[in-house]
């Protein structure tokens, strides 16, 4: 639940607005004092969306215009009051959410954004053509309360701020839930995200839907606000800029990034508009494009994270080696050879005649094996032979051309990752993906949230996880502080945090010292004891050797051989494709 200290600093925001509104007399001011928190709640309708998926809408006029239309045509047509009719719009621009984002989020990068821009662009002209090209709201003389038509202007000012207030605090909830986390999951870094076990499509779509609801909703309360309403003036790219730019200069991702930026940006433009739009037309979009070419210059992601690096620089503490060597030295023993284990126990992977191809080439061809529970299977070959590839099948970034991966007796090629995670796989990466900035808890409890029921026992099962990989001491800090082990022992932890029966583990030592991946081994080593069966892609032999039950060796994408480690070490056909001569001479040592 959302807590009292959470609460308040938007509490007091919201009444000294409102003390200072009240004070005011002129009827201009009055109505930009109305319009500031209008635009904060169009922002982080936006924010809510682009802000925390990363996804840049250009279109979210759509939704506001839809509101606007909604609430305006309701009242003339139907007679209803808007105080039922923002409601109605609200769910409308959820709908609308919905039917737009399921298509568009097939799209990534600038081509979503520029699909996003046609669809406010398109609906302006259908409203055009079907001659709504200014719509007046009816003034109600007898009953103007019923009808949301306040002769004290304050009273439009005062439920702008409700409105707003309102949707900080949902913000807020969302921003502190697995909503919240798993959004911020996917922006800053979508493939961890689903193979952490996040079904990104469903949870997008959550935020569109929501996002579009929020939009629609202030569109008909800023209709009431004007009481005139043209296609222009609601469905203009404007409109999708001035959401954008209030979020992007004051923070996107963020619950106050829009409102600094709303409060910042929207008197001013409008200021300078009454002043010298006479002689400037255009004054407002010149500020807004001056806006976001000094945010991109100066404060890439807002006015907010950029203070608050500062301030974090400033007054953060810098972690000792002590503080790392505490929590990681009592993970770090000797490293002891694996013991073979025999291969009649349970077979938890079974991979079949599975191949991949990119054209002509074949990257993976024919490859069969079998993981049994509680193995530690290395995967060797030199570069380009098709390990991470397999990998990417085995977890479903790549779909097979044939051939069958098999989980439990369950044949699983071809689904989503995060329906592979959820089947009891866990992944990390040879790029290390770490979600920058999350701490290191929240990292893992991206990870926790496959198995976890509720948000208490996600971060349950996350600090368990990073108690296991040896971070407790530090789990507060930022991702994007950390060093390169300590990365892959969290990138280890949000795997492991997700419970799974199997752990594929892509290049783990790499970019590490020999006592870095020394300490990084050992922590294989106690998962695989606590009974965590593990496939490992590492090019480090001297640490291979010693850790892994059993080789499986590729080279252009087929297997070559398996078996115990001295027996394929000393395999001549191994020697010549991966180890070379020298390792030849190191092992008849």
């Amino acid at each position: 639940m959302l807590r009292m200290r959470s609460l308040l600093p938007p509490l007091l925001f919201t009444l000294a607005y409102a003390g200072i509104s009240l004070g005011v007399t002129n009827s201009y001011y009055q109505l930009i004092l109305t319009l500031v928190p209008v635009w904060a709640v169009f922002g982080l309708s936006w924010n809510l969306l682009s802000g925390y998926t990363g996804l840049i809408s250009f279109g979210h006029a759509a939704f506001f215009g839809i509101g606007a239309y909604a609430t305006a045509l309701g009242q003339i047509y139907f007679d209803i009051s808007p105080w039922l009719l923002i409601p109605v719009a609200a769910i409308l621009g959820g709908i609308a959410g919905l039917l737009i984002g399921f298509p568009t989020f097939r799209l990534q990068g600038h081509y979503f954004a520029l699909a996003m821009l046609a669809y406010p662009l398109a609906i302006l002209y259908v409203f055009e053509w079907l001659g709504f090209q200014e719509v007046t709201l009816p003034i109600k003389r007898e009953a103007p309360i019923a009808y949301m038509q306040f002769a004290d202007p304050h009273l439009y000012t005062l439920l702008g701020l409700a409105l707003m207030l309102a949707t900080i605090v949902l913000t807020q909830v969302i921003e502190r839930s697995r909503f919240g986390m798993a959004l911020l999951a996917i922006k800053q870094n979508e493939a961890a995200a689903e193979a952490a076990g996040i079904n990104t499509l469903a949870w997008k779509l959550r935020a569109i839907t929501l996002s579009g609801a929020i939009a629609a909703a202030i569109g008909g309360f800023y209709a009431q606000v004007l009481l005139v309403v043209t296609p222009g003036s609601v469905f203009g790219m404007l409109v999708s800029a001035q959401a954008l730019t209030v979020a992007m200069f004051g923070g996107v991702g963020t619950v106050w990034g829009p409102v600094i930026g709303s409060v910042i940006l929207i008197p001013l433009a409008e200021i300078l508009h009454a002043e010298a739009g006479a002689r400037i037309p255009g004054i407002q979009g010149v500020i807004f494009g001056l806006a976001i070419v000094c945010v991109i210059l100066l404060a890439p992601e807002g006015l907010f994270w950029k203070l608050r690096d500062l301030l974090r620089k400033r007054n953060a503490p810098k972690a000792t080696a002590s503080d790392i060597a505490e929590t990681v030295a009592p993970n770090v023993t000797t490293l002891r050879p694996a013991s073979p284990r025999p291969a009649t126990g349970e077979v938890v992977l079974e991979v079949r005649n599975l191949s991949r191809s990119f054209g002509g080439l074949k990257a993976v061809q024919d490859v069969s094996f079998k993981l049994h529970k509680n193995e530690i299977l290395g995967i060797i070959g030199p570069n380009g032979a098709g390990k991470t590839t397999l990998f990417n099948l085995l977890n479903g970034f790549l779909k097979p051309s044939q051939g069958e991966v098999l989980i439990g007796g369950r044949d699983m090629s071809g689904q989503r990752p995060h329906v592979i995670c959820e089947a009891g796989i866990g992944r990390t990466f040879q790029v290390m993906r770490p979600f920058l900035r999350m701490s290191i808890l929240d990292n893992v409890v991206v990870g926790a949230y496959v198995r976890a029921r509720t948000d208490d026992q996600a971060r349950q099962f996350a600090a368990d996880a990073v108690a296991r990989v040896g971070l407790s001491a530090v789990a507060d800090r930022v991702a994007g502080e950390l060093s390169t082990k300590e990365l892959r022992l969290m990138e280890l932890a949000r795997a492991i945090a997700g419970q799974p029966r199997i752990l594929l583990l892509d290049e783990t030592l790499a970019g590490l010292g020999h006592g870095e991946a020394d300490e990084v081994v050992a922590v294989i080593q106690q998962l695989a004891r606590d009974g965590i069966t593990i496939a490992i892609i590492e090019h480090t032999m001297q640490a291979m050797v010693r850790l892994v039950d059993r080789f499986l060796v590729l080279d252009h994408g087929a297997v070559i051989t398996e078996g115990l480690p001295e027996v394929v070490t000393r395999d001549s056909r191994v020697v010549e494709a991966y180890l070379g001569k020298k390792w030849a001479g190191h092992a008849a040592n």
